[in-house]
């Protein structure tokens, strides 16, 4: 299991606060963790691995051990693909916390089949929730609305709407646009929106190895599009950290964002950041 280049300074820095709203913190790659004023946690695919070198490799800190979160209320995960569902970076919370994962049908099925997390940690089958889009569970203060999200390269993948009394954030996982934005858009006061965003990579083919024009994240018109249908007024960029060869420089959207009514304001964080309500 891969170690903390940063000892447990973060998960003490999430246990310690004290939010007056709602704090979010940046775990890099597409990793958050939202902390309630009543103290409600909740992890959002935290992914501590280094990838799969020479074709995935991690250009980011590796920013806790999930051995040392000793508090979350809920975690869940937006996809199955492996820097979003991950047994080595997951099940530790699960096991110390007595949280529950939830998560799409083909995200579970990660857990079950393919990482055996029952047999293998200790983790019980009723730290599984399965969901889909519509809908909707409250985790302590927050209510956690299902929504759909377009990532043409997972089997199943969702987005999440956090509700809180101090406002609304949006986690799209890897989506891309999707007419559907326009609707979520219109249905939810979306506070802080967080959306993948990267470059396109000559990145090995996983079947052959061979370099393969990659794109798995929006760009920048891309990016804008689905934040401007969504009427974010912050707009947190995500992902753009963590790979080699699709890493981007956020600051870039100021210029794509200024025409636009939404998103209001560009929110640039680096892994570790908190930002608040």
């Amino acid at each position: 299991m891969t170690e903390s280049d940063w000892g447990d300074w973060l998960p003490r820095a999430v246990e310690d606060a004290d939010p007056e709203s709602v704090a979010v913190w940046y775990l890099g790659c597409n990793g958050f963790v939202l902390k309630g004023a009543d103290g409600t946690t909740i992890y959002v695919d935290p992914y501590v691995g280094t990838g799969d070198p020479p074709r995935t490799v991690r250009m980011v800190p590796v920013p806790f051990d999930p051995e040392d979160v000793d508090e979350a209320d809920a975690l869940l995960v937006t996809h199955e693909h492996t820097d979003h569902v991950h047994g080595p970076s997951q099940a530790p919370i699960l096991e110390n916390t007595g949280a529950t994962l939830h998560g799409p049908d083909d995200s579970l099925d990660v857990a079950f089949e393919d990482e055996e997390w029952p047999e293998t940690y200790g983790v019980s089958d009723d730290q599984f929730n399965e969901v889909a889009e519509g809908d909707s569970f409250e985790v302590g203060e927050f209510t956690v609305h299902v929504e759909v999200a377009n990532d043409p390269d997972a089997t199943h993948p969702v987005s999440y709407v956090f509700e809180h009394d101090s406002g609304t954030v949006f986690h799209g996982g890897d989506t891309k646009p999707t007419d559907e934005f326009a609707r979520i858009g219109d249905k939810y006061d979306i506070d802080l929106g967080i959306l993948a965003f990267g470059s396109v990579g000559n990145i090995p083919d996983k079947e052959t190895g061979e370099p393969s024009r990659t794109k798995w994240y929006n760009d920048e018109n891309q990016a804008i599009e689905a934040a401007a249908a969504l009427q974010f007024d912050r707009f947190l960029p995500s992902h753009w950290d963590m790979w080699k060869g699709l890493t981007a420089d956020p600051k870039v959207l100021h210029d794509h964002s200024r025409s636009f009514e939404y998103p209001r304001e560009l929110e640039i964080v680096e892994i570790g950041d908190r930002v608040d309500l």
